[in-house]
């Protein structure tokens, strides 16, 4: 329950602990691929702003965590969910994009380099609005 005596610590892992129960339910409750990946696009976009702002804290060991979520979400996620043999050149293409992206927010992880996820933000939010914009024709 919450206390205003709790801490903005005790607040942020409540609140983690709520979106992982909320994901995980989504996952285990049958949501549709179309839907597994939009989270995917949504974490990969709250990873990399909370990546952002422990940059500019200077809270390095916070910055590491979440920009590697990214990355993670890119590799593991969104780039092994592609199917390279029937995707045919979209899929080539998007393996290409995503490769690229990990790598550059590996580099601005590395540097300190908050126009790099920049990049990579204005990279990927195009297929999140055109994989949104599929949805109800996903979902008829």
């Amino acid at each position: 329950m919450f206390s205003p005596q709790m801490s903005p610590a005790a607040l942020g892992a409540g609140a983690h602990a709520y979106r992982t129960l909320q994901v995980e339910t989504q996952i285990t409750g049958g949501a549709s691929p179309h839907r597994l990946i939009a989270m995917l696009y949504e974490g990969f976009f709250e990873a990399l702003t909370m990546g952002r702002a422990a940059m500019r804290n200077r809270d390095i060991e916070a910055k590491n965590k979440h920009l590697a979520k990214a990355v993670r979400i890119v590799e593991e996620g969104l780039r092994a969910s592609l199917n390279k043999v029937e995707g045919g050149r979209l899929a080539r293409d998007l393996d290409e994009l995503y490769g690229y992206v990990a790598i550059r927010v590996t580099r601005a992880n590395l540097r300190n380099d908050e126009a790099g996820l920049d990049e990579c933000a204005k990279l990927m939010q195009p297929l999140r609005e055109a994989w949104d914009s599929i949805r109800a024709a996903v979902d008829a």
